[in-house]
């Protein structure tokens, strides 16, 4: 083991946490491609987005050159109750590895909800509120956004109406019993209670749902009730904005003590959590300050990077949303019923995807089981239940770690712990018990998902 005089947890002081997001897309040459409008195929105005999002979120939306935005001080006195997060060294992780690498996480599950996806919540309800909304809409897969959307809007007294994908509604009964605590309305979709649902329902039958299901209905009831607008706990501009937080303590973390990471892994599913931890660094990259290995790591069973195309496409199944450019694997695409439900989208972040198309970036698509061993070997080690997410991460990082116990090198690997698993119980049981499958979806599956994106540019 080292004995290099690092802590093992760094934690940073009040008065170093973020006081502004960083916006990534001020540092980019070639900006993210805008979002469209699905009837006239024109990038779409701040009037066309003002029935579905907050005002102050469509502004951050569309803009593509301010560096710093303001982090509002009602925002960050919330965020005192659980930031700055700890960057944490794996020195045990390290040790059973017997690896020359040197492993740290940024570990983001140290509020209730479980999650990162807390810190673009609280901005997100703080807005709807300063709008004077009765109350927002979204979506949930795994169920961490809509319980950090749901504790969010506690905070503000707003209402909260979640559509959670119905796999995972059935998979995490505990999960949907924390937001109807935090006095959320939970419904799983697709649902008989929307439009959109039914005719979802209606074309697959027995579906198990996905985020585009579940994205569809939450706009359809935004744009249908008054006072009321539409979140997304990731994906868009606004959300990795938000995110960037993440990645402003690490790099700060780091700083102090002298670091450089050579290489940095997050989670990719629709990119808020990747987003946020690579931003600083991707814009030290894109300066020409600086050079990373920055690895996305998503699920074999809903590979977006490695097996999509980089093309215009729905956001949701029901096809009512814009349209983004964006690795996808067309709108129609439902995943099988894995455990990282946070990663079910069948798309990815325009800015992420554009980073990846430049080849700022590369990604790995890893199986369930391989995940959840990864999971498990970490747990053992250094004391936290990873959530499925996470592990994906994880995987990648010992992955890198053998390598470099192989090759003799010194590297310094980052990764993001999005969150803690400890509603993923049942996930846990099914690998324990040797009944958990690997689904990899065949090249005429996604081809046939693909033939019905739109022909756009």
């Amino acid at each position: 083991m080292t004995t290099e005089k690092i802590p093992y947890k760094i934690y940073l002081e009040e008065h170093e946490m973020p006081t502004h997001y960083y916006n990534l897309r001020a540092d980019m040459k070639k900006k993210p491609a805008p979002l469209l409008n699905p009837g006239t195929g024109q990038p779409l105005t701040f009037e066309e987005m003002q029935p579905i999002f907050c005002d102050e979120l469509i502004k951050q939306e569309l803009d593509d050159e301010t560096q710093n935005v303001p982090i509002p001080q009602e925002i960050r006195d919330f965020y005192k109750m659980y930031r700055p997060s700890p960057l944490v060294r794996a020195y045990c992780l390290e040790e059973r590895l017997d690896t020359p690498a040197k492993i740290y996480y940024k570990f983001e599950g140290n509020n209730t909800s479980g999650s990162h996806k807390l810190n673009s919540a609280i901005a997100q309800a703080y807005y709807a509120k300063q709008q004077g909304l009765k109350g927002i809409t979204t979506e949930t897969g795994a169920g961490q956004w809509g319980t950090a959307l749901s504790m969010a809007c506690s905070y503000f007294q707003l209402d909260c109406k979640v559509y959670m994908v119905k796999v995972s509604y059935e998979q995490k009964p505990f999960r949907r019993e924390v937001m109807r605590t935090y006095g959320a309305s939970i419904t799983p979709s697709p649902s008989d209670t929307t439009n959109i649902g039914r005719k979802i329902l209606e074309e697959f039958p027995g579906t198990t749902g996905s985020l585009g299901c579940a994205i569809s209905e939450a706009v359809e009831v935004a744009t249908t009730n008054e006072g009321y607008r539409y979140v997304l706990g990731s994906v868009l501009n606004q959300v990795l904005l938000h995110q960037s937080i993440i990645g402003l303590e690490t790099k700060t973390a780091m700083d102090k003590y002298g670091i450089k990471p050579d290489m940095i892994i997050g989670s990719a599913g629709g990119g808020s959590n990747l987003g946020g931890l690579i931003a600083p660094f991707m814009g030290e990259k894109l300066r020409g300050e600086a050079d990373y290995q920055i690895i996305a790591v998503e699920p074999a069973s809903c590979p977006s990077f490695t097996r999509g195309k980089y093309v215009y496409d729905f956001a949701d199944t029901g096809k009512v949303c814009p349209l983004a450019k964006m690795y996808t694997l067309g709108s129609g695409y439902i995943p099988a019923p894995n455990h990282a439900g946070g990663l079910r989208y069948h798309g990815m972040s325009p800015i992420l995807s554009e980073i990846y198309d430049q080849g700022l970036m590369e990604a790995r698509a890893v199986a369930q089981t391989d995940v959840f061993e990864a999971a498990e070997e970490f747990a053992r080690v250094e004391g936290i239940l990873p959530a499925p997410e996470s592990a994906h991460a994880i995987k990648v990082a010992i992955d890198e770690a053998k390598k470099c116990k192989e090759t003799g090198e010194e590297k310094t690997i980052v990764f993001g712990l999005t969150g803690t698993g400890y509603f993923d119980l049942v996930a846990y049981q099914k690998y324990n018990d040797g009944v958990m499958d690997d689904y990899v979806p065949t090249d005429e599956e996604i081809a046939a998902s693909l033939a019905t994106v739109p022909q756009i540019g």
